[in-house]
């Protein structure tokens, strides 16, 4: 791969990120990344605010909108004044505007997600809380499966980026506890925050939660060479597996879907499951597929295949493939078990709310 004509050709890079505290430090983790890989370039950050920065009197599942955190970042892409966009996968829909691709997935943080108690529930657990206390999410996902799981526990939508939150939480009596993605509190530095964590068999995480993704035009090839070098093939397969999965089920944050992933001896592990919007209907299953796994060399670049909007240069393409079949085979099986009706019913129950 030509990075060196790369990083020649064009000394100045322009990443855009969002505003917030956590995107800016997610951004600068990713330019830290690709300075000690292409010392002798500049990296430009350009911060912008997206529709879901500016939005936050309304539910992030009432908004109707896909590209929620991404659409001005991706028309700045695509007016050139960006070179390279830094994202949370999970904010990334599974199908791309054309002419977009995600060139990287970096290596993942913590996929699971973190209760955070008020001060005066210090030292609590969830299920040690007082009947009626209300639980702040902006996650349906989360509140269908909890809602199940505490069923005397209330859960109401809280917005707001991650200092917002923090600062309803501790400065008014609103919520006895909110719950947040554990990576965004590490990448914080807040990890002292985090009172409880939930374990997949407790609350089974997002699609993509905890991997930072970068998005770059699909025909930049100079760009896309150099940030395939910040590609973790263990996150890409798992990533692509869950991103498959929800495509699949035509999900979005408008419905609860959940997934868990592993890799454990060239086998890829797939959890997946739908819900309710109270938890009380739902259907997880669990599949497995043998990944070749990659390899430091590979002979030659994918040309410009796409896996559920993803350009994993320098991975296998019978590893990609496997990953992306068993996220589509798995939500097969649910479908065929009355997935679609459960989602449909989720999606009109929340679209009358």
């Amino acid at each position: 791969m030509e990075t060196g004509n790369s990083q020649e050709r064009r000394s100045v890079i322009r990443v855009g990120t969002r505003k917030s505290q956590l995107a800016r430090i997610q951004t600068d983790s990713v330019v830290e990344m690709l300075t000690n890989k292409f010392p002798d370039a500049h990296y430009e950050i350009v911060a912008m605010s997206t529709t879901g920065d500016k939005i936050l009197d309304t539910a992030l599942s009432k908004i109707g909108e896909k590209s929620l955190f991404t659409k001005e970042l991706e028309n700045a892409l695509e007016r050139n004044e960006v070179d390279l966009v830094v994202h949370s996968l999970k904010d990334l829909p599974t199908t791309l505007p054309p002419g977009f691709t995600i060139g990287a997935v970096c290596k993942r943080e913590s996929p699971y997600d973190a209760v955070v108690f008020h001060p005066k529930n210090a030292a609590k657990r969830l299920d040690s809380l007082a009947t009626n206390s209300i639980i702040g999410t902006s996650s349906l996902r989360r509140a269908a499966q909890l809602k199940k799981r505490y069923p005397l526990l209330e859960f109401k939508d809280i917005r707001g980026n991650l200092n917002t939150r923090l600062k309803k939480l501790d400065e008014h009596n609103d919520y006895s506890a909110i719950i947040l993605a554990a990576a965004g509190l590490h990448r914080m530095g807040w990890e002292d925050r985090i009172d409880q964590i939930l374990l997949p068999e407790h609350c089974l995480y997002a699609v993509g939660q905890g991997a930072l993704a970068i998005e770059v035009r699909a025909k930049d090839q100079d760009i896309l060479n150099m940030v395939c070098a910040l590609q973790d093939p263990p996150t890409v397969l798992r990533c692509i597996a869950e991103r498959a999965f929800m495509k699949r089920l035509e999900g979005g944050c408008s419905v609860p879907v959940a997934v868990c992933t592993s890799i454990e001896d060239s086998q890829l592990h797939l959890t997946g499951a739908v819900y309710s919007l109270d938890g009380s209907d739902s259907l997880e299953e669990t599949m497995q597929r043998t990944i070749l796994f990659p390899h430091e060399e590979v002979d030659g670049p994918n040309d410009d295949d796409q896996h559920v909007g993803i350009t994993a240069l320098g991975v296998p393409r019978k590893a990609l493939e496997s990953a992306e079949y068993l996220g589509a085979e798995l939500a097969d099986l649910l479908l065929s078990k009355g997935a679609k009706e459960i989602l449909t019913v989720a999606r009109q129950l929340n679209d009358a709310r």
